[in-house]
């Protein structure tokens, strides 16, 4: 008998958790934020429970309303993994780096340390920034335009994976006699381009374990490509099995054409989840969360996502119509997302607010450890995913939780690992160590 497809699980750490009221209850970690300890907890617990990786996301700008409305940024990401890397053994720390401000050098640099720090558990995922104000901390005053923010992410990602290579960590001889590094395996790259001029080569050895993982998530149609190109793992947005069926079909079509092969990347939805032993419990832990909910914070936020004054709109009434897709100028994406959740749900303006209070439009799923399971295998088994990134609504306490109650689930249908066989982020994806980046040299 053929084993049954393994569930790939990555835990996205954000503050207090992602319902946007989780700070506010009572027992919120809150006033933990500043610790380093809170987090290292955090991933500690994810090893617990098994999982391929913890990913922390990362903003360049922050406004004055969402400082106000609750945590937004706070650790710069490759820094705080560091410090996590030193505190766990097995589990995968990916981070987000935009190719909209860093300098390819630069991210090399840093995610080649993260690399060498854990031992092979290290991922970069590779976005292009979304907002005029992120710029404006960057000397600029505006973003370029989206395709050119998407040829500078695909340049760059080339130029990562070459400056990775120059320095191979098989130049390495440690011959006492004269002879520290084999120069002849150095290798200038001489990168020309139309957005970086980068010589090289790195000034650091590539780890032993070759390069950290590629990850991607952007999901309008120039994300897809990027992801379709380069990506070898992907965090998703999917709002419900169908949409993320249709995403999976296209992005292997999109791999087909770009790398004339069917070895698309791992897909991995953004999944909430509240789990109770039984519904009314799951759904308890939910309704107490949305009922910390300011509907207008909410509101406030929702106009960012749609860039028009959501203010007025009655709560109690149905979403007022939006522009099509092709018409709108903002992040895709969530666009996208948004669209999808009032086609399927018709809500009113408050459901949609509830909807999108945790994981924002993210597959939500609420009910007993088996229920739980019985999607996610749906989702498995069907090819609209390979496993999903864990997004809790509330943090310790949605963690422990899936932990808890339905890591064992998943154990006991045999879909999930009871040990970790790698102690490297490409072992626990099931990925291979890919080639040194080979160039001519004269």
């Amino acid at each position: 008998m053929s084993q049954k497809k393994q569930v790939h699980l990555n835990l996205f750490l954000y503050g207090t958790g992602h319902h946007q009221a989780a700070w506010r209850a009572e027992d919120s970690a809150a006033e933990e934020l500043p610790d380093t300890q809170y987090y290292i907890k955090l991933a500690q617990l994810a090893e617990k429970g098994l999982l391929d990786a913890v990913f922390f996301a990362d903003g360049q700008a922050v406004s004055a309303s969402a400082a106000q409305a609750g945590p937004t940024w706070f650790f710069e990401p490759v820094t705080l993994l560091s410090a996590i890397s030193q505190c766990t053994t097995n589990i995968g720390l990916v981070c987000t780096i935009s190719a909209s401000f860093y300098s390819p050098f630069h991210a090399a640099r840093m995610l080649g340390s993260l690399q060498h720090l854990s031992n092979g558990r290290a991922g970069i995922n590779v976005v292009t920034s979304m907002w005029d104000t992120e710029a404006q901390n960057h000397s600029l005053t505006e973003l370029p335009a989206h395709a050119q923010r998407y040829g500078r992410a695909a340049e760059f990602i080339d130029v990562l994976r070459k400056l990775w290579g120059s320095y191979p960590h098989q130049a390495v001889q440690i011959d006492r006699g004269g002879n520290f590094t084999d120069t002849r395996l150095l290798q200038e790259i001489n990168h020309e381009g139309e957005h970086f001029s980068v010589r090289g080569p790195l000034n650091m050895p590539n780890s032993v374990h070759g390069e950290p993982v590629m990850f991607q998530a952007g999901s309008s149609p120039a994300g897809r490509e990027l992801a379709a190109a380069h990506a070898e793992a992907i965090y998703s947005v999917a709002a419900d099995h169908q949409m993320a069926s249709e995403f999976a079909q296209d992005l292997s079509e999109r791999t087909r054409a770009s790398r004339g092969s069917d070895n698309r990347a791992l897909i991995m939805p953004g999944l909430v989840t509240y789990v109770g032993r039984t519904a009314e419990e799951a759904k308890a832990k939910q309704r107490a969360l949305n009922e910390l909910l300011p509907t207008g914070d909410a509101l406030r936020q929702l106009g960012v996502f749609l860039q028009q004054d959501t203010s007025r709109w009655p709560l109690d009434g149905p979403v007022p119509d939006l522009p099509p897709l092709e018409e709108f100028t903002g992040p895709a994406g969530r666009y996208t997302t948004i669209l999808r959740l009032i086609e399927l749900h018709q809500p009113t303006v408050r459901e949609l607010l509830g909807l999108l209070a945790a994981g924002g439009g993210h597959c939500t799923m609420v009910g007993t450890p088996e229920m739980i399971a019985d999607e996610i295998e749906l989702w498995i088994d069907s090819g609209a995913a390979d496993g999903f990134n864990l997004m809790p609504p509330s943090l310790p306490g949605s963690l422990e939780d899936f932990i808890e109650l339905v890591i064992p689930e998943l154990q006991r249908r045999g879909r999930f690992r009871t040990r970790y066989e790698s102690a490297t982020l490409r072992g626990n994806l099931g990925l291979a160590v890919p080639e040194a980046v080979a160039l001519a040299r004269g």
